[in-house]
This record gives C-alpha cells, structure tokens and sequence, in this order.
C-alpha cells in the first residue's frame, strides 16, 4: 500500500491512495504544547532577584509529546509499503528518523522529507496522487 503523510509539528494527515485514485485520510493531532518561555524580573528594581526558567523540563516534555505523536502515526502504518513524507516544518525529518528506526519491523520504503507549504486537505490529496502517478 502506498502512504503520503502530511505533518507539521501540530497534526498529521495519513493519506491512503488506492487504484481507484480514491482517498482515506486518518488525521492525528499532536498535543504537542506550544512553549512560551519567557523570563522576568521578581522586582521593577534593577539588580533584584530573577525569575528561573528551566528550558530543559519544557523540552523534555516537547520531547515526550513529540514521541507519543510520532508512535500513533506508526500505528496506522502496518500495511504501508511505500511513504512518502511531506510538509512545511521540521517535524517531518523527525518522523522519518523514527521510521528509519521501525523500518527493519515492518519493511517499508520511506521517500522524503520533501518540503511542501501548508496545504487544504484537497491538494494533500492531489500532491499524493500525482507523486504516486510518477
């Protein structure tokens, strides 16, 4: 079965072509929480004490997130035999690391990351047609 998966660091769209150029997409959100680490002053006064912001407890927890989002794509993943990742951020070249990982398991080809812009949930579809047409 061939596989185009859609992600960006908020959700990702599983998109199943078959030979009928008919369509199943599986669309999982990620959880992932926006950090918004900011610092400040305890005080208006310069010099005074300095609020701590522990950037290594929030990427920690980004880490899991992203672990646990990763993991309920794979799960959709039993009967692919080829996939191909595209989409706009980073969150794709992680994916493909943790399929890499998995691949030896389930034996399938993986293609991409290959950048894509954000796109409606149609020309997904199209994108994952016409790379499959090739």
């Amino acid at each position: 079965m061939k596989t185009g998966i859609w992600i960006d660091k908020h959700n990702a769209h599983i998109i199943f072509p078959n030979k009928k150029n008919e369509i199943d997409i599986k669309t999982i959100n990620s959880e992932v929480e926006d950090f918004n680490i900011c610092g400040g002053s305890g005080t208006k006064f310069k010099g005074g004490p300095q609020d701590v912001v522990h950037d290594s407890k929030y990427l920690m927890r980004e880490k899991q997130q992203l672990k646990n989002y990763f993991n309920k794509i794979t799960s959709h993943l039993e009967k692919s035999k080829v996939i191909v990742i595209f989409g706009p951020a980073e969150a794709g070249k992680k994916l493909q690391k943790i399929l890499l990982e998995k691949q030896q398991n389930l034996g399938y080809q993986i293609k991409g990351p290959i950048k894509a812009d954000s796109m409606t949930l149609n020309q997904m579809k199209q994108w994952v047609i016409n790379y499959f047409k090739k």
